[in-house]
């Protein structure tokens, strides 16, 4: 593998407090301060004038659909739409089919990141055995088999008594419980926010109360246990109030928001467009600008995109039958970049803080930073220019996505994996 020596891009790194113009030296795969004379002349050069250079972003939130769904996405393709999104480190939900809740299951996902993944994949395994809430999956198996959190995203467990024995096993092996918090009581047929807009649509309504209820039983779990829980893709006002509330008494809560959330209302939803179709639904301007208050003062500790690909046939029936969820990954840095930082005036570094070394930490990743001696995981992108998403053409095996079509701003140029550029100017570099 060549060396690389990334030239005057501006260097940011949360993780070192690094934000100045300057050059990167990688060396067989890891970062170094410097390269030799020698080395230098045969290093390959990138002139990165004008661009950021940041530590490759981090998604603890995905699905890959494989095994068993490949028909929406593989981890080849989920793993190609990761770099093009500027991703070297993402973590896959486990709703796969069969369901990530064995040893044996997470073996096989590994072996197909293995074979197939351009970036790294880190598998989740599920809390309940075939994620139906009844019966706890065996944690400690999946521990060993290298699971990084456990979750039944997509599906809460509904039984106080059972989450709270989850939360105690996990905490045994050192497992951060990811929860999608949901009371399934109150959201029987639902299909969008309850508000004056799902009224006027003729939709039936999902209250936030049915985010806020879990959320609370979470904390109280949390804070009755020591165990840490991650909420994932908060919608709501309350539950912001409630986060911010429990980490001021010292609770071991984190919690995500996604950039669909933070960029788009319930009033998206009028056409009809199953595009803006998500679980939990975009909510009102109240909780939307409570989420991005949220991610100011730290109660929403990062940003993940959801990514959850479903195929146009799928997509394309009446809204109450077409299934939940958004493409996320190559459009997640362009629209935070412009609702955080162009429309709200957040740091650029503290909006790649949110999306590397913050992540890479909760869940105790070797990721999100440049520091000497890390592995080369570099994203490259210009925070100015101008594209337009073609979601049609893009690198998922999918393509619902509420942006297609639309002019973005900031694009990635180049994704750098342990020292290989792995995406670069729109193309992927196959090994």
């Amino acid at each position: 593998m060549p060396s690389l020596w990334i030239q005057n891009a501006r260097v940011i790194d949360p993780a070192s407090k690094r934000d100045a113009v300057g050059d990167l030296f990688v060396r067989d795969g890891v970062l170094v301060a410097s390269l030799s004379a020698a080395d230098k002349k045969r290093a390959r050069k990138i002139d990165a004038s004008g661009l950021v250079a940041c530590p490759g972003l981090v998604d603890i939130h995905v699905h890959f659909r494989e095994p068993g769904q490949t028909h929406k996405e593989t981890i080849a393709t989920g793993s190609r739409a990761a770099a093009a999104g500027g991703f070297t480190t993402v973590v896959c939900m486990p709703n796969t089919s069969p369901v990530a809740d064995n040893a044996g299951t997470i073996q096989y996902i590994k072996d197909a990141v293995r074979r197939d993944a351009v970036v790294k994949v880190l598998p989740t395994g599920c809390i309940t055995v075939g994620m139906k809430g009844q019966a706890l999956a065996p944690i400690g198996s999946l521990a060993r088999a290298g699971v990084v959190a456990i979750t039944d995203d997509g599906d809460c467990v509904q039984s106080n008594d059972l989450m709270r024995r989850a939360v105690e096993y996990a905490k045994m092996f050192d497992l951060c419980v990811m929860d999608h918090c949901q009371d399934h009581s109150m959201t029987q047929g639902a299909v969008m926010n309850e508000g004056a807009v799902s009224t006027r649509l003729g939709l039936r309504g999902w209250p936030n109360a049915a985010e806020d209820l879990i959320v609370a039983r979470n904390v109280i779990l949390s804070e009755y246990t020591g165990a840490h829980i991650h909420l994932q893709h908060i919608s709501s006002k309350f539950s912001v109030d409630v986060i911010r509330r429990a980490k001021q008494r010292g609770a071991r809560i984190t919690a995500e928001a996604t950039p669909h959330h933070i960029a788009l209302t319930d009033e998206a939803l009028g056409t009809y467009d199953t595009n803006f179709k998500m679980n939990p639904p975009l909510r009102t301007e109240v909780d939307r600008l409570a989420l991005i208050d949220g991610l100011r003062d730290g109660t929403l500790d990062i940003i993940a995109t959801d990514h959850a690909p479903h195929t146009d046939y799928e997509k394309d029936r009446e809204f109450d039958y077409a299934p939940n969820g958004i493409l996320g990954l190559e459009t997640s840095l362009p629209v935070t970049l412009e609702i955080l930082v162009r429309q709200n005036k957040f740091k650029l570094p503290r909006v790649i803080d949110l999306m590397t070394r913050r992540p890479a930490e909760l869940l105790k990743l070797p990721a999100g930073t440049l520091k000497e001696g890390a592995a080369a995981d570099i994203c490259l992108f210009d925070p100015t220019e101008k594209w337009r998403y073609d979601a049609k053409a893009g690198h998922s095996k999918s393509a619902n996505s509420p942006w297609h079509g639309q002019t973005l701003t900031g694009r990635v140029r180049t994704t750098i994996v342990d020292g290989r550029i792995v995406y670069q100017n729109g193309k992927i570099n196959e090994r």
